[in-house]
C-alpha cells in the first residue's frame, strides 16, 4: 500500500493531527519536520479527492470528509462548503494519539527556560515522560497499519522542545553526555530539571596521620548525633572528603558531594609524594565554570597543615571507572617496624630475598574483617628494601600490587598473611609507623 492510500485509511479510522500523521511517515524525506509532513499529506489528499468528486466519485467527497473532520484540515471543509456539501457539525474533540499536547511544546519549552535560568550548562538533552496508555495507543496504532517508516511519539516531543530550547538559550543539544537534562511530561504539562552531576579529578597528600579518607559516621547514633561522639555525627572531627568537598559545594552550590578515590590508606597512614588520585563528583551543581586554579587555593587553604590537592582538571564518570579499576595499581609504601628480639643486618637481606617477586596469600585482617568479606586474596611483591634503624627497629620500603594489607604483611595476622616478615625471622615483628610513597596511576 502506497504512502497516500495508507494515509487516506488512516483518517478515515481515526482522528490525527498534522505531527500525528506526519510522523507515521517521519524516516521519508529530509529536513521536513512531521507537522508539516502531515499537512502535505493532507493537502495532497484535498487535491486528489477533489479530482475524484468532480469527475463524479462518491469516493471523493468521503476522502474530503475524512480529511475536513478526522484531519481538523481547514482547505479541505472549505471546498467541501464551496462544493455545496455539508459537513457534521459533531466532529472529534482531539488527536486520537497526542490528544492535542504537541501545540503546547512551545510553551513546555518557555517554562523550561525559566528553569534553567539558575544554573550554569553548556549543554542539555530533552527526556519525555509519557503515559503508558499513550505509549500502548501508539504502539497499537502503528501495528494496525504496520507502520514502517514512522517515528515514536516521545523522540518527536523531545526533538521539538529541545531545537526550542536550543534556539531560546543557545545553548546545544548534547546526546551521549548532556550537562543538564530536561525532564517534560506533556500530558501532565510538567517540567522539571535533573542536572547531572560535576566531575573534578586531581591527586590529595595527607600529610598527617589519624585522618581518615572518607566521613566516618559513628558506630553507636549512625551520624545521628550521640554522647559518644561528642553529638557530631562522626567518629572523626574531620576528612580528606570533608576538607575538599567543603569549597568545592560552596563554588558549584551543588545538593551533596560524593569521593572517589584510587584505593585508600589506613586512618593512621601518611599519603605522601605526589598524592593519591581521587575524583570529586558534585550532585546537581548550579554552578559549573569553574576557575580551578582558585578553587586548589581554597581547598589547600581549609586543609593546611594536613591535606593538600594539586592538578584538578574536569573529568567525568569515566574517570570514576578507572580509579576502581586501578585500585589494584602499583603502590609504594614505607614502614617503620619494631621487632620483639634484635635484628642483624643478614637476618633483614633475608627478609628483602624471601618477599621479593613473590606472591602473597592474604586472608581478609582480623581488624577489618566486620566489615569486610571473610576471602583469600592474592598480591604481589615486587620488590623490598629494609634499613636497620637500631637494635630493634628497621625502616621497610615496599613496592607491590595495589591491595595489599601492608601492616599485616609484617604481623602475619595470626597466620591469616603468608609469608610474613614475622614468620620469616620467626620473631614478632609490628608496625609503627605507615607511609604510601606512591600511587602509580597516570592522571
Amino acid at each position: 500500500m502506497g504512502i497516500l492510500d495508507n494515509a487516506s485509511l488512516m483518517l478515515e479510522k481515526h482522528p490525527l493531527c498534522d505531527n500525528c500523521l506526519g510522523r507515521q511517515f517521519a524516516l521519508l524525506g529530509h529536513g521536513v519536520e512531521n507537522d508539516d509532513r502531515g499537512k502535505a499529506i493532507k493537502l495532497v489528499l484535498t487535491l486528489t479527492a477533489h479530482v475524484s468528486t468532480l469527475s463524479g466519485d462518491n469516493q471523493g467527497v468521503k476522502s474530503l470528509k475524512s480529511l475536513a473532520i478526522n484531519g481538523f484540515f481547514l482547505p479541505a471543509k472549505e471546498l467541501l462548503h464551496a462544493l455545496g456539501i455539508s459537513v457534521p457539525k459533531l466532529v472529534p474533540a482531539e488527536c486520537c494519539l497526542c490528544s492535542d499536547k504537541f501545540k503546547d511544546t512551545t510553551d513546555l519549552a518557555a517554562r523550561a527556560v525559566q528553569l534553567l535560568v539558575e544554573f550554569e550548562y553548556n549543554n542539555f538533552l530533552v527526556g519525555t515522560e509519557l503515559p503508558a496508555k499513550v505509549v500502548e495507543r501508539e504502539d497499537e496504532f502503528r501495528a494496525e497499519f504496520e507502520v514502517q517508516h514512522g517515528e515514536n511519539m516521545r523522540n518527536e516531543f523531545g526533538r521539538l522542545i529541545g531545537k526550542e530550547i536550543a534556539k531560546q538559550t543557545g545553548k546545544a543539544v548534547e546526546f551521549k553526555r548532556p550537562e543538564m537534562v530536561v525532564l517534560v511530561n506533556p500530558f501532565e504539562k510538567r517540567v522539571s530539571l535533573q542536572p547531572n552531576p560535576l566531575f573534578v579529578s586531581g591527586r590529595y597528600r595527607k600529610t598527617v596521620r589519624d585522618i581518615p579518607q572518607s566521613k566516618w559516621f559513628c558506630s553507636t547514633c549512625h551520624g545521628k548525633g550521640c554522647e559518644k561522639c561528642g553529638w557530631t555525627g562522626k567518629m572523626y572531627k574531620e576528612s580528606v572528603q570533608e576538607i575538599v568537598e567543603g569549597p568545592f559545594l560552596k563554588a558549584t552550590e551543588g545538593l551533596k558531594a560524593s569521593f572517589h578515590a584510587s584505593g585508600r590508606e589506613d586512618i593512621d597512614a601518611r599519603m605522601l609524594g605526589r598524592g593519591r588520585p581521587f575524583v570529586i563528583e558534585i550532585t546537581r551543581p548550579k554552578k559549573r565554570f569553574l576557575n580551578l586554579g582558585q578553587l586548589q587555593k581554597e581547598v589547600n587553604a581549609v586543609g593546611k597543615g594536613k591535606v593538600r590537592v594539586s592538578n584538578l582538571r574536569p573529568a567525568d564518570k569515566t574517570v570514576v571507572r578507572s580509579l576502581k579499576k586501578g585500585e589494584s595499581t602499583q603502590k609504594e609504601y614505607r614502614l617503620l617496624v619494631l621487632f620483639e628480639n634484635e635484628i642483624t643486618n643478614r637476618e633483614l637481606r633475608k627478609v628483602e630475598n624471601a618477599l621479593k617477586n613473590v606472591m602473597i596469600k592474604q586472608r581478609t585482617p582480623l581488624r577489618v574483617v566486620h566489615r569486610r568479606a571473610d576471602i583469600t586474596r592474592e598480591k604481589y611483591i615486587y620488590e623490598v628494601g629494609v634499613k636497620k634503624l637500631s637494635p630493634k627497629k628497621a625502616q621497610m620500603k615496599i613496592r607491590c600490587q595495589g591491595g595489599l594489607y601492608v601492616k599485616e604483611l609484617v604481623t602475619g595476622d595470626e597466620g591469616r598473611t603468608v609469608p610474613s616478615v614475622s614468620a620469616i625471622l620467626e620473631n614478632k615483628a609490628k608496625p609503627l609507623k605507615l607511609d604510601v610513597l606512591k600511587v602509580a596511576m597516570e592522571d
